[in-house]
């Protein structure tokens, strides 16, 4: 009786030793599967991602920048008018506008000369704004002769590309704009060879004295007037 009783004993102890390894080793081996699942995991600090200008191994170059598809075009940047765009026609500068130009876009043209042109160029174009009165090298006048028979195409080059000293201007005057400036220019040039003759009829020339009437209707406004 007591052998059986101790036999019982021992098989139970067994069967207890056993299951408790069992345990263990289930436990163990969640615990390493947590572990390499936790060191799979991707943060989003570490995206898996192409950095700008890194070196990528993936590609035969090594660049992970790769180049545009040839023939892409950025969204807004159709420039399908080469007069528009770049003021020559079959790459030579033209003296023609894309567009009439009209008072407003004169209006509109001296506005922003004043504020991109004049501190270098001046007002009246001379090429001696404060800028250069401070130093820094003058432009040349518009009124030189090379200047006074180039085209506006000739003008809306320089402002898009920059001539010389001159840094471009593209990223701060729109293209309209541009064109309107070259026309405002023109208007300045013409200012210093027009003839009251080229006024049209009905216009008034500006900046100019009202020419004095003559004979008795001048006497007769005179004395309107007091």
């Amino acid at each position: 009786m007591e052998r059986e009783t101790t036999s019982r004993v021992i098989v139970s102890k067994t069967v207890l030793s056993k299951v408790s390894l069992r345990q263990a080793a289930l436990v163990l081996l969640s615990a390493a599967g947590l572990l390499l699942v936790a060191g799979c995991r991707e943060d989003m600090h570490n995206q898996p991602k192409f950095i700008p200008l890194r070196e990528n191994e993936f590609y035969a170059d090594g660049r992970s920048a790769r180049p545009t598809v040839e023939g892409t075009i950025a969204r807004g940047q159709l420039q399908d008018d080469p007069l528009l765009y770049t003021g020559k026609l079959n790459g030579v500068e033209v003296d023609q506008f894309p567009f009439a130009i009209t008072q407003k876009d004169l209006e509109r043209g001296r506005e922003r000369f004043n504020i991109y042109c004049a501190p270098c160029h001046s007002q009246l174009g001379e090429g001696n704004g404060m800028v250069a009165l401070r130093g820094f090298k003058n432009p040349p006048s518009y009124f030189e002769p090379r200047l006074m028979t180039a085209s506006v195409g000739h003008f809306f080059n320089v402002m898009t590309n920059g001539w010389g000293a001159m840094g471009d201007y593209s990223a701060q005057v729109p293209v309209a704009d541009r064109w309107r400036i070259a026309a405002y220019i023109r208007a300045l040039q013409l200012s210093r060879t027009a003839k009251s003759g080229d006024v049209a009829a009905g216009q008034m020339v500006t900046n100019h004295a009202p020419e004095q009437p003559s004979g008795d209707a001048g006497v007769a406004e005179k004395t309107e007037a007091k």
